[in-house]
């Protein structure tokens, strides 16, 4: 192992682990804007495809800290060729998905190991840009990786948009090639371990009261309001979520080695930023349902929905370093802020779904663009206000709770933002809503449009959350250049 002082961290190195990155946030997440017509070409029951989507990200999430302490203790590089490894065969597995039979089983099971990948990837690569980059270098990194992350959902839709006439299968062909090419491009890095820090066992116990704690929730926002919360299986579903919850928080409480080490939270800007990730991230449930809309309320196809989305991917891509330089000259605290308000803007705009179809494509086209821009604005000081109060010991593991939130947060957000727009695109209108707004246009598409509103409602209070997070936990003076 070489030491950190040694060895200074290299663009090939950087775009090689953003490559892996890409794999998971560019191609494995245009399910968020395919899986109308990967439904179709399967015969895949809707609310199975809903869990198709978002299991991967919550798998992402469930392995994300265990893979992130098991960094630091095997090594990151390590850990990282797994994560290609297990990108690759995801990848493959749901590209070769059949038609009919067995389809359910062989696209999630693909989409499991997409998830195992980006949980493996992403916490050990923070963790080597933290030890490999320093200073501003560390924070040019953070923003390119962070345009692999936050740049690559960005173009996600619009990409599974346009590949849809090539064939979806192809898009997850095309991650397997990059993943192979990122393999190559971190061939003869030195590893890089957590020094001087004894390392436990694995804590079993924890992870699987976690994932079983975390699946049952899963099933509980995407099939209960299908199964009947007060029916037989939707009490079983939330007892079952209730007690494997509290079994993992008694496991954890003050354990050794524990999965989840808590007393990482004692740190208060970490917990912020942690926090408010988490619920950024949540409002990845805006674009499965606005999309939905598109397509199920507004006739329009995946392609046509896809490219309504370009201002967001650009706004990442050309804001995100702005992100960076906000960072070095006001700290992380306002950076954040002013990113999650102008995502809440996004989002309301978004909420006018009673207007003619081509008004709304032209508020998409500002929501979307203003999405991407909030989101650059908040990526990089939010990353490294995480990362920068982190002991170098703790670097892997902090990273993988971390990250684990952006996945959780994405994995729940589009579960329970799919879930209740699916819960009321059912039956009658919405009565007090046609109090509020007027519904003018076709009236045969009145009740999606009114789900839409609850579905996005429920992502304009996670950015209120957020908001207030942010304001109680970090300090103004975080992440600034002269620190």
């Amino acid at each position: 192992m070489t030491n950190s002082v040694e060895y200074k961290g290299n663009d090939k190195l950087l775009f090689g682990i953003i490559l892996g990155v890409l794999a998971f946030w560019l191609f494995a997440q245009t399910t968020l804007n395919i899986n109308v017509d990967m439904a179709k070409d399967l015969n895949m029951d809707v609310s199975m495809m809903n869990i198709a989507v978002s299991i991967t990200a919550l798998f992402s999430g469930i392995f994300i800290v265990v893979f992130g302490g098991l960094a630091d203790k095997i090594g990151r590089m390590k850990l990282i060729r797994i994560g290609f490894y297990f990108s690759i065969t995801g990848s493959l597995l749901v590209g070769l998905t059949p038609v009919g039979g067995g389809a359910a089983a062989v696209l999630i099971l693909g989409r499991i190991f997409q998830g195992l990948s980006a949980a493996a990837i992403m916490p050990a690569s923070l963790a080597l840009v933290k030890t490999y980059w320093q200073g501003k270098e560390r924070q040019r990194a953070i923003s390119l990786w962070s345009m692999g992350s936050w740049g690559g959902s960005g173009f996600a839709a619009l990409f599974g948009g346009l590949m849809v006439n090539v064939g979806w299968r192809w898009i997850f062909f095309s991650a397997a090639a990059i993943s192979i090419i990122g393999l190559i491009m971190i061939k003869g890095t030195p590893e890089s371990k957590a020094e001087g820090k004894e390392h436990n066992k694995n804590d079993y116990a924890g992870i699987v009261t976690f994932m079983l704690a975390m699946i049952g929730l899963q099933l509980l926002v995407t099939k209960g309001a299908q199964l009947g919360f007060t029916s037989v299986a939707g009490i079983i579903l939330i007892a079952a979520t209730l007690l494997f919850s509290i079994l993992f928080i008694f496991i954890e409480k003050g354990k050794i080695g524990a999965f989840i080490d808590f007393k990482l939270f004692n740190n208060l800007i970490f917990t912020g930023a942690t926090i408010s990730n988490f619920l950024l991230n949540g409002t990845a449930g805006m674009l499965i349902v606005s999309l939905m809309l598109l397509q199920v309320g507004g006739n329009l196809s995946a392609q046509e929905a896809g490219m309504l989305t370009l201002g967001y991917a650009i706004a990442i891509v050309l804001f995100i370093r702005m992100g960076e330089k906000l960072l070095q000259r006001f700290g992380a605290r306002k950076p954040m802020i002013w990113g999650s308000l102008i995502v809440g803007v996004a989002i309301f705009l978004l909420m006018f779904t009673n207007v003619m179809t081509e008004t709304y494509k032209i508020l998409a086209i500002i929501a979307y663009t203003l999405f991407g821009l909030g989101l650059a604005f908040y990526a990089t000081p939010s990353t490294d206000a995480a990362l920068s109060n982190l002991p170098e010991d703790q670097a892997g593991a902090g990273a993988g709770i971390y990250k684990m939130a952006s996945s959780l947060g994405a994995a729940l957000g589009v579960a329970i933002s799919a879930g209740v727009f699916a819960a009321f695109n059912v039956g009658d209108h919405i009565q007090w809503l046609e109090g509020v707004l007027t519904f003018v246009g076709r009236q045969d598409n009145v009740v999606v449009r009114q789900a839409a509103i609850i579905g996005l409602g429920v992502n304009l209070m996670m950015i209120v959350m957020a908001i207030l997070f942010i304001m109680i936990t970090i300090p103004k003076s975080t992440g600034k250049a002269n620190d």
